[in-house]
């Protein structure tokens, strides 16, 4: 696990750790248009890879966590988190009762978790994500239904949802996501001094400029 222990300097109140929501990591996705020779999260980034450093920005969130990944990724994410915290589904396309996509993917990582005090949405595609912003996110969801990280005024990464949306989150399915519930109900955005809510690594052309700085905020953080 060399280069993914927690960040230096992200404590918080030990009360938003304990009572704090969810993280789940969505990274079950076939990131089609990446077109590299393996998936988009298992490239190498610094000393890791994409999605060892989205995940070691969680760890250093102290914020609970669930990977909800496939096979092939869950691979690459026991080399940050225990096998108790990833939930492994099929991939998408693979025949059977359930329609799979991100909206499944949520269902499956929020009913991973049922008791929690709500979740926060991650994609694992975003490692630039900083903890504190995690921890921001984390205690202002205690005070809305549904927040989402924003940077000037541009809406981003993490979504999150209170306990109270639980049983519809987990009736989630296919590629939908949540946006009907980001419809239906209030939702607070939270503006954010970190422009990694924005940075998604979708083609190779995106983690080259992570890789290189070349992006706003594309500074990968120092491991502990």
């Amino acid at each position: 696990m060399g280069g993914l222990g927690r960040d230096r300097g992200c404590d918080q109140p030990a009360e938003v750790v304990m009572s704090g929501p969810v993280v789940v990591v969505l990274a079950a996705g076939r990131g089609t248009r990446f077109r590299g020779p393996a998936h988009k999260l298992e490239q190498r980034l610094g000393d890791s890879s994409v999605i060892g450093t989205t995940l070691r920005h969680v760890l250093a969130s102290r914020l609970p966590m669930v990977v909800v990944a496939t096979a092939a990724t869950a691979e690459a994410a026991r080399l940050a988190v225990a096998a108790r915290d990833i939930v492994v589904l099929p991939e998408v396309g693979t025949p059977g009762p359930e329609p799979l996509g991100m909206g499944y993917s949520i269902a499956s990582g929020v009913g991973a978790r049922p008791d929690a005090a709500g979740w926060l949405i991650l994609p694992g595609d975003m490692p630039m994500i900083q903890p504190t912003t995690l921890q921001t996110m984390a205690r202002e969801l205690r005070h809305h239904t549904i927040v989402y990280a924003q940077h000037r005024g541009q809406r981003g990464h993490p979504v999150g949802f209170s306990a109270e949306l639980y049983s519809e989150l987990v009736k989630l399915e296919g590629d939908e996501g949540a946006r009907r519930l980001i419809a239906r109900y209030p939702a607070h955005g939270v503006e954010v001094d970190d422009p990694g809510v924005l940075i998604d690594i979708d083609t190779e052309a995106d983690l080259n400029g992570v890789r290189s700085g070349a992006l706003p905020g594309a500074r990968l953080s120092p491991p502990a």
